[in-house]
């Protein structure tokens, strides 16, 4: 290992130990009376924080980069020559701390990556030609092989269902929010589950040509084109530096005086901007975290503060991603007692709408697993029926009525409608041949969302915008609630990808907001990605922000907080600067000397420090969405 390699892993220890030096050497000034107990400790600090900064100058240096570093160091260098040891021990101190800040903020990790490869399925079993079935690699898999897939495993490939039928949770890949029934003819994708049911399909894509393999792709291609912003501080350095040199060589030119000259390179390393932007930064992290808030980084923060169009999810996102009982029209009799029946039917049933009944008889104490059941039967794809109480009872869907010869009136029929337009999916219960009551089932919205979106406006956000995989009459319908500019549905994870880049293209700052695995390739592609803390960790990973408790008051206050974590860091720059100005004039007209513009020094880095602290409360104990 290098030098500097070593200098660059070891650079938190670094700043440990310069800080504690220079502890030492402040306790040296006041309790020791040797001045060698104060100028030791500080000298040694100076140049275990100098080395670091030095070497990086002499990198930008080898690239005809005139950087902040250099500036830096020629200023610690004079003040050691002329016996300054507390400036330069402070200096290089509060530079290099600045730098670990930085660097502990913006660190951003790959692991999404390694998460979404190590969820692929790995082996697959493949159907011979007698008839045996064999497992193989998954890299061994070719196309129009027959692959066989059995309740609870991944679909290894992408395909058409030749034989079979189930249910496919596809919530990882499309975000639809209900196991989707898959028959002979239908497509399915690689890294779906296979809820319940056994199929055999034939495989169309494989290998990386896979929708999981795309995903994973795109995710990578998406990581390593989306640079981090420039450093302000390096942009600043650019002719701030030459400039600060050059006033220093003109001064001591004029005057003869090195110890002005070095005076002016001291005064001149802008401590307080070094120190400003991380600071504020910092500051913005924490008082995020505490509210549950993950913000990645000074980066992301200031990328959330420039957006204009938030792009969401629909799946877990707005919704719960939870089906549950939405609504229920009886026909004579009660809600409870239809219900009660409902469940009972369905406690036998493995089927996803089944759960959702079997949770609202649960949440209502409906005690239906004392129901007498008579022929129990499960129609896959219709429903179920059983004899109750020698009454002929089914819950299903309108294929299972017509199988039972049963009729909806025409108000049934309407009713029926207008459930379906709320993009509800209807079990019908119908008993001797009666339809008694019409149950809706649906992914619930999010209580908060509505209130949550209107304050998004408010707060500077110009496009409210959802992609999502699932039906459009369900899309439609949960846009039409929340008041969005914008709906598209029925996307697979890169189309939703190529909409976040058509509205890049188009100039907007764009935030997307979800949370599954299908979302990860749309969160690392937008300038801002952001996560449910319910969702996946391949999409927790990928983002850029991550709301811990998943609610959308949070999403609000993360964005105010972008907002004047951003200006903070504004102020802090502009204090920064003014002051440098300050005291550069002052010393060349005379009114500011060594000791007093330490002071002044010192004392800016300490109203930054300040500044920057009044963002820890920001929002008071709970966001607002008022």
């Amino acid at each position: 290992m290098t030098v500097q390699k070593w200098l660059q892993t070891h650079n938190g220890q670094i700043t440990a130990a310069a800080a504690g030096l220079i502890v030492v050497g402040f306790a040296g000034r006041y309790f020791a009376h040797s001045a060698l107990g104060y100028a030791v400790p500080m000298a040694l600090a100076s140049v275990i924080a100098g080395v670091p900064i030095a070497l990086h100058a002499y990198q930008a240096l080898r690239v005809k980069v005139v950087s902040i570093e250099l500036l830096v160091t020629i200023a610690v260098i004079g003040a050691l020559a002329i016996g300054e040891y507390n400036e330069s021990a402070i200096v290089t101190f509060l530079f290099l701390f600045g730098n670990v800040l930085e660097a502990k903020t913006l660190a951003k990790t790959r692991a999404s990556i390694r998460s979404l490869t190590e969820m692929a399925p790995t082996t697959a079993v493949v159907l011979q030609a007698d008839g045996t079935t064999e497992t193989v690699a998954v890299d061994d898999v070719e196309e129009d092989d027959i692959v066989v897939v059995k309740t609870g495993a991944a679909l290894p490939v992408d395909g058409v269902v030749v034989q079979g039928d189930g249910y496919a949770d596809e919530a990882a890949v499309t975000g639809e929010s209900r196991a989707v029934h898959k028959r002979v003819g239908d497509p399915v994708f690689s890294g779906t589950m296979l809820a319940d049911g056994a199929l055999q399909v034939q495989a169309t894509k494989v290998g990386d040509d896979t929708t999981f393999a795309k995903i994973v792709e795109l995710v990578e291609d998406a990581q390593d084109t989306k640079s981090h912003a420039e450093k302000f501080i390096d942009r600043f350095a650019q002719s701030y530096t030459p400039a600060v040199l050059l006033i220093a060589l003109v001064v001591f030119a004029f005057s003869r005086d090195l110890r002005l000259a070095i005076t002016v390179l001291v005064l001149g390393c802008p401590g307080a901007l070094v120190i400003g932007a991380p600071v504020s930064n910092v500051a913005g992290i924490g008082n995020g975290a505490k509210r549950g808030i993950l913000v990645k980084g000074g980066t992301a923060m200031e990328a959330f503060a420039k957006v204009d169009t938030f792009v969401f999810d629909k799946t877990g996102t707005l919704t719960k991603g939870e089906t549950a009982v939405t609504a229920i029209k009886t026909y004579g009799g009660t809600a409870d007692e239809w219900l009660t029946q409902a469940a009972a039917l369905e406690a036998l049933s493995d089927h996803p709408l089944g759960r959702a009944v079997l949770a609202a008889a649960a949440t209502r104490g409906l005690d239906y697993r004392h129901v007498a059941l008579v022929d129990h039967q499960t129609l896959r794809g219709q429903g179920v029926t059983a004899t109750i109480a020698g009454q002929p009872v089914c819950a299903g869907n309108e294929k299972l009525l017509a199988a039972h010869q049963v009729a909806l009136s025409a108000t049934q029929q309407a009713d029926l409608r207008a459930l379906q337009q709320t993009g509800s999916s209807i079990i019908i219960l119908a008993v001797a041949g009666t339809v008694r009551a019409l149950i809706g089932v649906a992914d619930v919205i999010r209580p908060e969302a509505k209130a949550a979106l209107a304050a998004l406006r408010q707060a500077g956000a110009k496009h409210l915008v959802m992609l999502t995989g699932d039906n459009p009459l369900t899309a439609e319908y949960v846009a039409k609630h929340l008041g969005l500019d914008e709906v598209h549905a029925g996307l697979m994870p890169d189309e939703k990808v190529e909409y976040v880049r058509q509205f890049q293209a188009a100039g907007r700052h764009v935030a997307f907001v979800g949370d599954g695995i299908n979302d990860s390739p749309s969160l690392a592609t937008a300038d801002i990605g952001i996560a449910m803390g319910s969702g996946t960790d391949v999409a927790i990973e990928t983002s850029d922000v991550v709301l811990m408790q998943s609610r959308f008051d949070a999403l609000v206050h993360a964005y105010r907080l972008a907002k004047k974590t951003v200006w903070n860091t504004r102020e802090n720059v502009i204090i920064a600067i003014a002051v440098v100005a300050f005291l550069l004039l002052g010393l060349i007209a005379g009114f500011i000397y060594m000791a007093s513009g330490m002071f002044v020094h010192e004392a800016s880095i300490l109203v930054v420090i300040l500044n920057a602290m009044r963002l820890i409360d920001y929002g008071g104990r709970r966001s607002n969405l008022a």
